[in-house]
């Protein structure tokens, strides 16, 4: 079974939404890292030496190759991602071997027969 790991980035404000796009796309399960911070083109304006930039997550997902295209579709609308600027990013990655899943497992793999 071939898996990929999707990460986004985005304000968390747009945490909770992006975990639900996910799942409803076939996620089974997802680790947020929170308390990040991102800069794109433009460096983040400060006044005084606070930094105006609002927090952001990185969410983790785990999932079956031949879900991680919708998941990552989903991600972009979810987040507005190409419609806002500075409203986050997201990408995949292989994963070669991965362990710790047991209890995933039986939906990961019914996903993957449904996909074949």
């Amino acid at each position: 079974m071939k898996l990929k790991l999707i990460a986004a980035l985005a304000g968390e404000d747009k945490t909770d939404a992006l975990v639900a796009a996910a799942r409803g796309a076939g996620a089974t399960g997802v680790t947020i890292i929170g308390s990040g911070r991102g800069e794109g083109l433009e460096p983040a304006k400060t006044f005084l030496g606070l930094d105006f930039n609002a927090q952001c997550d990185l969410l983790l997902f785990l999932v079956v190759e031949t879900r991680a295209r919708e998941i990552l579709e989903r991600l972009c609308q979810a987040g507005r991602f190409d419609e806002e600027p500075g409203a986050g990013i997201a990408f995949q990655l292989n994963i070669e071997d991965a362990v710790g899943l047991g209890t995933q497992m039986e939906t990961i793999l019914e996903e993957a027969q449904e996909a074949l």
